[in-house]
Order: structure tokens, then sequence, then C-alpha cells
């Protein structure tokens, strides 16, 4: 049995789907009792996991054979992760760490919040695996500009990034939890090509035959955007944060981990877009 931390987010979510539609025997862990109610009424396996209280993270591993972990972004994440860690020394499972590009050099407010937790693991005795995955597509579903007006914006990067789909993220984890061979490993995540932001414009305009449009926002009209959007002023600072460190390169690397672990190639830009045209056109 696997349990899957962060069920309810983006890469949690398509991880249980992948391991379902395998057949492979998954436990859904969410902060929200209700969110475990409804699961468990569906048939599913779901438990009520708050990384944040100790006492609720041994019940969920009753049973368990390899953990899937990642924390909500927060102030307190490291601590959170710290504690399922000290909880799987407990019973010997492994784990298989989701962390972020490039964690281990803490070149940014979310990778200083994953380095301990890395360095830890590496240090545990637990067999483990880190999956390092570069910036997400699907921060392109959260633009509902480029429907409405031909354009996007994110705070100012003007390197190329290698962007990778949650789906094959979702996808490499399950690899990594129903084979062997992976134990000590650190996997690097990046979809088939690096693009700059203006560059991916372009393949929205020619997938949508429309003109779209990248505006590089400076830091503070980033800032004044973001929480004009409600966004919480911590994860605010962490994006702006990521912005300065790869705004004039380090995150343009491109790996084939995806196509040498899943045996098909990355989803690429133009792909993404098609697949989610609904949402931008």
């Amino acid at each position: 049995m696997i349990l899957v931390t962060g069920a309810s987010g983006n890469v949690g979510t398509a991880l249980l789907a992948r391991l379902h539609a395998d057949g492979v025997a998954a436990r859904a862990a969410y902060r929200d009792p209700q969110a475990t109610a409804r699961v468990i009424k569906a048939g599913g396996q779901a438990v009520t996991l708050d990384l944040a209280v100790p006492d609720t993270i041994g019940p969920a591993l009753d049973g368990i054979e390899a953990v899937f972990l990642i924390g909500a972004t927060s102030p307190a994440q490291t601590t959170h992760e710290l504690n399922m860690l000290e909880a799987a020394r407990a019973v010997g499972v492994r784990v298989v760490k989701l962390s972020v590009w490039r964690a281990d050099e803490g070149l940014s407010p979310i990778a200083r919040l994953h380095q301990p937790v890395e360095q830890s693991l590496v240090t545990s005795g637990l067999p483990w695996t880190i999956l390092r995955p570069n910036f997400y597509l699907q921060n392109f579903l959260r633009q509902p500009s480029i429907r409405e007006i031909g354009e996007f914006s994110f705070p100012l990067i003007t390197a190329p990034i290698s962007f990778i789909d949650i789906g094959d993220i979702a996808d490499v984890a399950a690899r990594v939890l129903t084979t062997d061979g992976h134990d000590g490993c650190v996997y690097d995540l990046t979809g088939p090509k690096a693009l700059t932001y203006a560059e991916a414009a372009e393949e929205f305009s020619d997938v949508l035959g429309k003109p779209v449009r990248y505006m590089g926002l400076p830091d503070d009209e980033a800032r004044a955007a973001m929480l004009s959007r409600g966004m919480p002023e911590f994860s605010v600072e962490a994006l702006i944060g990521v912005a300065r460190a790869y705004r004039d390169g380090g995150a343009e690397t491109v790996t084939s981990t995806v196509a040498d672990l899943t045996g098909r190639a990355a989803t690429g830009f133009a792909d993404f877009v098609r697949r989610n045209r609904n949402v931008f056109d």
C-alpha cells in the first residue's frame, strides 16, 4: 500500500489517478476530514493526516510500504515534512519526496524549504528517492487573461525554462513507487524543450490561432498583482524569489528522465496547450 500525501493537490490528484488506473493500492491523505469521508464513501482508501500534528501520522502509516511526500507550501513546510520523516523512520517505510528544481542549492525561498528535508532524508537510513521537477506547465492554467485578452503575465524571467507537465511528474512518481532500482536516486524532471516566456507566447499563438503575448512584470508590479488576487504574502514573496533566482538562467536544462522512466516522451508545450484548449480559447 502506498500513502499519498498532498492528495488534494495537483500532483497528488494526478498520482492517485495514475496508481488507480494501474491497479495499485493507494491510500490518499487529506487534512480535511470531510474529504477523507467523501473518498471512503465512494469506496476509496483515505485517511485524515495533518503533518503539523505528529499524532495523526502514525495511524496513517499503518500497513504502508511507501510514502509519496509533499507538504503544503508554507513557512512551516520543512517542519511538517520532517515530522513525516521521523514517523517513517520509526516504521522503516520507503519515502519518495517531491522536491523542486535545484533544491539542493537553496537558490530560492521554495528551494530552501525543501533543502533540509532532502538532507535529512539522505541521512535517514530509509530507502529514498527525490524528484526535482522544473516549473509546472499547469501554472499557465491560472492565467484567464490568455482567453480574455490574449495575454499572460508572470514575474519577469528572460531566460528559457524547461517546463514540465504535472501528468509527467505523476507518471514518474508512479513508476518510482512501484518498481525497483530507484533507491538513493535524485531525478531532475523537465519537459522536452526549454522555452522563454516570449517563445511560450508564440506557441500559444500558433496553437490557438490568435495573438498571445507575454508581459514580464517587474517585481513590485508582480507583487501587487498577486496580492490583489488574494495570494498569501509568503507565497507571493516565494514566487518572486524564484523569478529572481532564474531570471537570467539556471532553469533551462533539459533531461531525458521522463522518457527514460516512463518509456514515452515528456509532454511538449504545444501538446499541453492543445490538451487544455478549452481553458485558453
